[in-house]
């Protein structure tokens, strides 16, 4: 192969866990719950096992995984005060097109859907 068919190959590839991903994130979020967070020990555990991972490559999978799960946290905490504006924007629009009779009844459901986004934590790293 030339380089540049590796290159589309790996684009693809990256294109498709990418949109992959967005599918299964929204169709989450859409029936109202998200998978839930992987776990980086599991995902070791299942790597090693299916791919027999002698201990020292186990050993280095799992540097290599705590290291990517930590820079996931960074950025997701880095991202979500955005994402934060963006929902305290969209529910204050909201607001002024409800009648006074609807808006107890949206402040109540905002702090549902709060507290279970807190007790689900972040969303999971893709």
């Amino acid at each position: 192969m030339t380089r540049r068919a590796y290159v589309y190959f790996i684009a693809t590839f990256v294109l498709g866990c990418v949109v992959g991903g967005a599918a299964t994130v929204f169709l989450g979020w859409y029936r109202g719950h998200r998978p839930r967070r992987p776990d980086r020990q599991r995902i070791v555990r299942r790597l090693s096992s299916e791919l027999k991972l002698s201990t020292d490559q186990t050993t280095q999978l799992d540097k290599i995984m705590e290291e990517s799960f930590k820079k996931m946290d960074e950025q997701r905490k880095q991202v979500e005060p955005q994402f934060k504006a963006i929902r305290d924007e969209t529910s204050s629009r909201i607001r002024q097109i409800l009648t006074p009779e609807q808006l107890p009844k949206f402040n109540e459901m905002l702090q549902r859907f709060e507290k279970r986004r807190s007790r689900q934590g972040p969303p999971p790293a893709h």
